[in-house]
């Protein structure tokens, strides 16, 4: 089943791909450069998880504080 063009902006969308991205990524596939689209969304993908440790570290930042105002 071949995914519609739509799609493909649908789901980059949802991911938070910017234009710029989205626009790579379907010139990518227009020329068929599927090594340079999976690029794309491994680079996003790594941007995303970074961002998730990120705000993990926040959270145990804040968390470490609220265990020294319970003490």
């Amino acid at each position: 089943m071949d995914i519609t063009e739509e799609m493909h902006i649908t789901n980059l969308k949802d991911a938070g791909c910017d234009d710029k991205t989205i626009a790579a990524f379907l010139h990518y596939r227009q020329t068929n450069e599927q090594a340079k689209q999976m690029y794309l969304l491994k680079k996003h993908r790594n941007n995303l998880l970074a961002k998730i440790h990120e705000d993990q570290k926040a959270i145990d930042c804040l968390d470490c504080l609220v265990y020294r105002i319970k003490i």
